[in-house]
């Protein structure tokens, strides 16, 4: 079964802010501004690590989400194979720089997709934000061994690693993380398998894994889809 991409290429709003935090290209942020104070929702798009996928697919949940009350913060990062700690330490900047650069006094929710999935859960276990309120995951690379071995995306594991084992990188071996964690998975999911978010579970048990019967990868991002409301209550319940 073929998976609806139609999320990847719809129009949608342009963010409200451009926010830089550093002076590569693509150290930006996106930032779309809520009328609601609510924590901020930090967003790290997907599309294993490759250099042709970046922020600009993420455009429509960017927008739903500030149109549902929530402020949104979408990272962009230097995708650039086999230096995978470029794209870390990326992320790892912009959340040190996150709370200078915009208003994170209700704290923030780190969320991600596919391989910004991982990203998320690997930020989560290693830098542990003090104002981090949780993490959600949808449909995270979140076993980079089990990822390789099952062959992603033409082994898109060793791409972004560039060889080997990077079990420093992976979430399944690195601690849990300190606050709470969710993962939003859908059954009939193609690219990244159901079975790379359970295998996360199995170490992790603290994690939540929700189930989205018949949800592809893409449709965990797609703001008019069914599974769109197992993200948004998701989101809600670490924004209490």
């Amino acid at each position: 079964m073929s998976e609806d991409r139609s999320v990847l290429t719809r129009d949608a709003r342009e963010p409200d802010q451009l926010l830089r935090y550093g002076d590569h290209a693509d150290q930006v942020i996106e930032v779309w501004q809520a009328k609601s104070y609510r924590p901020v929702v930090v967003f790290i798009h997907g599309g294993f690590w490759r250099p042709e996928y970046d922020r600009i697919h993420a455009r429509p949940l960017g927008e739903a989400l500030a149109d549902e009350g929530w402020p949104v913060a979408s990272l962009e990062y230097r995708r650039e194979p086999g230096q995978p700690d470029l794209t870390t330490g990326d992320v790892r900047t912009a959340l040190d720089r996150l709370p200078e650069l915009m208003d994170v006094h209700a704290g923030f929710v780190l969320t991600g997709h596919s391989a910004g999935g991982h990203l998320a859960l690997w930020a989560a276990a290693t830098l542990n934000p003090v104002l981090l309120r949780g993490t959600v995951a949808l449909a995270p690379v979140a076993d980079l061994l089990l990822a390789d071995r099952l062959g992603l995306d033409d082994g898109a594991v060793q791409d972004f690693i560039g060889s080997g084992v990077r079990n420093d990188l992976d979430p399944v071996y690195l601690p849990p993380p300190i606050a709470p964690v969710a993962i939003v998975h859908g059954t009939a999911d193609a690219r990244v398998p159901i079975t790379v978010a359970e295998s996360y579970v199995t170490a992790h048990p603290t994690a939540r894994l929700m189930r989205v019967d018949g949800a592809g990868h893409f449709e965990v991002i797609d703001p008019l889809t069914e599974a769109w409301h197992q993200v948004t209550a998701e989101l809600t319940r670490f924004s209490g």
